[in-house]
């Protein structure tokens, strides 16, 4: 059995030591800037902030961070923008105190086309029964006798939740947790601070979009994050729930 932890919107391997970071979207701020829009350099302040938060959590629980696996998407524009890679620069510097680059993981997802400043990108990263992957293709490889849990991302897992009367409702992110193909699968959020992510209760889910197939997503298990981290059961019923 493997063991894992959620931690605010990571994902924590404890015997590994292996923290892993959902889509990050560098860029997504500047996409607002290119289009005209006047906002103040936020997004890469934000997201060291929530990186360090989540590392002084492990450390305060006494357990030693060993490897940062990024699940993909890490830039936003598919075309070349130079402010995603001197943000992920950043990132580099600010990890550098805690682990070495040579354990600093880079998944390549759909919107990784081309390698940030010269690190290399996998399709997939295996180790110590556990598989890393983005979610927008398939490998075999994934499906080893050695792979115990598939972590994926790519579809910034959130809900929409509202009362009774419809009056009021909120958006969270979520981590999706459930069986395929005799694994356990894990999807874990977008690190994006500025939008939650897309609402699997609307039924906007594209199967072409995501190798899991809607039906077995349907009947994984959604932790829901807020102040705590909670479990809401199967999203199958939490849909019927909300209709």
């Amino acid at each position: 059995m493997v063991n894992y932890q959620f931690i605010s919107k990571s994902l924590f391997f404890p015997e590994q030591g292996i923290l892993t970071i959902g889509d990050l979207h560098l860029g997504y701020e500047e996409m607002f800037r290119v289009k005209g829009y006047s906002i103040p350099k936020q997004q890469i302040i934000e997201t060291i902030e929530d990186l360090d938060k989540i590392i002084k959590e492990i450390e305060k629980e006494n357990k030693k961070l060993k490897k940062v696996v990024f699940m993909g998407d890490l830039k936003h524009f598919f075309s070349f923008q130079r402010s995603e890679g001197t943000d992920l620069l950043d990132i580099y510097e600010f990890l550098s105190n805690k682990i070495s680059e040579e354990n600093i993981i880079l998944i390549k997802g759909n919107h990784d086309t081309f390698e940030l400043i010269g690190r290399k990108m996998h399709d997939y990263w295996i180790e110590d029964k556990i598989c890393f992957t983005h979610g927008n293709k398939l490998f075999p490889e994934i499906f080893g006798k050695e792979v115990k849990i598939i972590v994926m991302s790519h579809i910034h897992p959130s809900v929409t939740l509202h009362d009774s009367q419809r009056i009021k409702k909120e958006s969270y992110k979520c981590f999706l947790v459930g069986k395929w193909n005799k694994k356990e699968v894990i999807i874990v959020p977008s690190f994006l601070r500025a939008v939650e992510g897309s609402d699997l209760i609307s039924g906007s889910y594209d199967e072409d979009f995501f190798v899991v197939p809607e039906k077995v997503v349907n009947k994984f298990d959604v932790y829901v994050i807020g102040e705590k981290i909670l479990n809401f059961g199967k999203l199958k019923k939490l849909i019927s729930s909300q209709d």
